[in-house]
């Protein structure tokens, strides 16, 4: 997934490291968007906030956050250089007024995922594709003591709700079978 990844460092696209208000949200939306459209070939964009000082909730609402809603289910947006607490309160603050789910990973490799939440049913099969780069439903199936549509119905709904990217591939049957990625 590494050829299918770009770095985005944010301040890089701002004016300054304090990102403020809904204006200067949209103006490094445009930014992001563009960056975006020139790497077609990459999926998975991880924007780094290493260097950004402080945000208002208004600021994350209207780029990244918007930029990752716009995408969902196309490309995926994660989040990385993310320690600063006060800092991640207001990211979460527009996450969740986005209904966008977005993950921050951690220099440890550990997550947290901001914003929507998995439904509690769907809560486990999501740790587990977050555990792997990559999961089929036949996966899960062993790993979790499911049934193969069970799976493969919770595996869709978290994709369409923008917390994995899937491809189609053809199953060792000869069948179309779905691959889910994690957004790292």
């Amino acid at each position: 997934m590494n050829e299918m990844t770009k770095n985005i460092r944010l301040l890089d696209l701002m004016e300054s490291p304090n990102g403020w208000g809904h204006e200067e949200g949209r103006e490094v939306f445009s930014k992001l968007l563009q960056v975006v459209e020139s790497n077609p070939g990459k999926r998975i964009f991880r924007i780094s906030l290493d260097g950004v000082a402080r945000t208002d909730a208004s600021f994350p609402r209207e780029s990244v956050m918007e930029l990752a809603r716009r995408y969902r289910g196309d490309k995926g947006f994660c989040l990385v250089d993310l320690e600063n607490i006060d800092l991640l309160d207001n990211w979460e603050s527009a996450a969740e007024k986005k209904e966008q789910p977005i993950v921050l990973w951690r220099r440890d490799g550990s997550h947290k995922i901001i914003g929507l939440q998995p439904s509690k049913g769907n809560a486990e099969i999501l740790e587990l594709a977050l555990k792997v780069p990559v999961i089929r439903a036949a996966d899960a199936v062993t790993q979790l003591d499911l049934k193969l549509p069970n799976a493969s119905t919770k595996l869709k709904q978290l994709w369409e709700q923008g917390f994995l990217l899937r491809r189609e591939d053809v199953a060792e049957s000869g069948g179309v079978e779905f691959l889910y990625f994690r957004i790292q």
